[in-house]
This record gives C-alpha cells, sequence and structure tokens, in this order.
C-alpha cells in the first residue's frame, strides 16, 4: 500500500513532461494556424500576432480550393493512411502475438530480423523498390503506397506490441483454449482488448509519417491522380515564387486528420506511453 503513492507519482512527472513537450509541440502548430488566416503582408510583418480586422484574410483558403484538386489530393492522403495503419495494426499485432506466444526454430532471429527495421530506414533501398514497383505495374498507384508504408511500419508495430504481448496473461489465453476457442478467436477477443493503448500508440506515431511523407509519393505516385495531400502543396511553392497563404492554408487542413486522431486517441496514447513508467 506504501507504493501506491510513488507510482502515482511517477504517474504525474510523466504526464506532466508529457504535457510540457505537448505545449512545445502545438506552439509551431498555432503559428501555422494563425498565418493562414491573415494576407501576405502581415504574414512578414507581424507573423506572431493574431489576424485581427484590418490583417483577416481567406485569400489563401481560396487559392487553395480553386487552383489544383485539393479535395482528391486529401481523398488520396486518407486512404493510403488508413489502409497502411490497418495493415500495419493487423499484421504487427498478429506477428507479434506468433512471436511472444509460440516458440519455434528462428523465432529469436525472425525478432531480431523486424527489429532492424526500426534502425535502418526503408528508403535506403528506393531504388529496389522503384524497379519492383515498376516491374508490378503499380507505379502511379495507391496501393504501392500502401505496401511500402506497411513494410515501413511493421517493425515499429512489431517491436512495441510485442512487449505488451507478453504481459497478457498466459492464464487467460489457456482458460480460452480449454473452453474450445480457436487461435484466432483468443487472438482477436481477448488479446487484442488488452492492448489497445499500445495500438493506439503504434498508429498515432506510424500515421505522422505516412500523412506528412514527400518521398515516396514523389517517387512512386506522382501523377496528378494519385498525388497526396503533401505532395500536392507543392504546387504553391515555385523555383522563385512562393504562394505562403496558399502554403500555409494548405498545412493547417493537412494537420486536421492528425489532430482528430490524437485526440481521439490521446487517453490510449498516454496509458501506453506510461504503461512501462508505473510499474
Amino acid at each position: 500500500m506504501a507504493q501506491i503513492p510513488v507510482f502515482r507519482m511517477r504517474r504525474a512527472v510523466v504526464h506532466g513532461l508529457l504535457g510540457g513537450y505537448t505545449l512545445i509541440a502545438i506552439l509551431p502548430v498555432l503559428l501555422i494556424i494563425m498565418n493562414s488566416f491573415k494576407d501576405r503582408k502581415a504574414i512578414f510583418n507581424h507573423p506572431l500576432a493574431p489576424p485581427g480586422p484590418a490583417t483577416f484574410s481567406l485569400i489563401g483558403y481560396e487559392t487553395v480550393l480553386k487552383q489544383g484538386d485539393f479535395l482528391s489530393y486529401f481523398q488520396n492522403s486518407l486512404i493510403v493512411t488508413v489502409g497502411s495503419l490497418f495493415f500495419i495494426l493487423l499484421f504487427g499485432a498478429m506477428a507479434s502475438f506468433a512471436l511472444t506466444e509460440y516458440r519455434f526454430r528462428g523465432n529469436v532471429f525472425l525478432g531480431l530480423f523486424l527489429a532492424l527495421g526500426v534502425m535502418v530506414p526503408i528508403r535506403l533501398g528506393t531504388i529496389g523498390i522503384l524497379e519492383m514497383m515498376a516491374k508490378s505495374g503499380l507505379v502511379n498507384s495507391l496501393f504501392a503506397l500502401i505496401l511500402v508504408y506497411t513494410a515501413q511500419g511493421l517493425p515499429l508495430a512489431c517491436f512495441v506490441l510485442s512487449e505488451f504481448m507478453r504481459t497478457v496473461s498466459a492464464d487467460l489465453k489457456n482458460a480460452g483454449r480449454v473452453d474450445g476457442l480457436s487461435e484466432y478467436v483468443v487472438f482477436f477477443r481477448l488479446v487484442l482488448p488488452l492492448v489497445r493503448p499500445a495500438m493506439a500508440t503504434v498508429a498515432i506515431f506510424s500515421m505522422i509519417p505516412i500523412w506528412n511523407d514527400l518521398w515516396f509519393p514523389l517517387i512512386l505516385a506522382p501523377a496528378e491522380g494519385t498525388k497526396t495531400i503533401t505532395l500536392g502543396t507543392q504546387v504553391f511553392i515555385g523555383q522563385f515564387v512562393t504562394n505562403w497563404n496558399a502554403v500555409l492554408a494548405a498545412l493547417t487542413l493537412s494537420l486536421t486528420p492528425a489532430l482528430i486522431l490524437y485526440l481521439i486517441f490521446s487517453r490510449q496514447l498516454i496509458r501506453g506511453l506510461t504503461a512501462g513508467a508505473v510499474k
């Protein structure tokens, strides 16, 4: 019983640190949003001031909606991100369950192989990936991006989820097997609900690089019909002239899904990050 205040103190410290980091991270976001509602002159003359009656302007949003196909870019990014997260969480959770639950030859080697994917960036294989996608006829398709991002996110998913899978009670799983439940039912009905905080953590940390990525959309899907929102924003950035009103407005609109996802899974995210700190 004497340890309970210590646990609460540790949790309070972790929550305080996360709150401080969140405040530091959200200040640039607020700056982008404020400047997206100002005219070009006010952006450069008073970048830290909120928009007022004399500086308020929607010219950036009007340009974004009129020039280019922003809604199509937004839809492509949403399809790629949601599809990638679905496969990352599904295959990552299934692989983690197999690695932690079953003992077989090569178990340790396979776990180390997946862990190497966290340290080795997938962009080193860009040329090989491009050649493979070209031979498969998947260039300029959203499915190519989903495949690449799934491969990119699986190592982190397996690394995080494996640790949480080991904390699930073996008695609970064995009781389900004694009752006649199949391995799939044990996995989906007994194990997955207990690792939701970890899955929310993986989803948020995997979504941000996918949503904001410019490299693979530029290499694998540069066509007008498959452009993502990050690649589509480059329309407003020229070699000599940049439409900062449109760029800031596009960035503000592109931030919306990330903020919504964070608000939805924030509680699960904090639980996932603080789980190891309060044991």
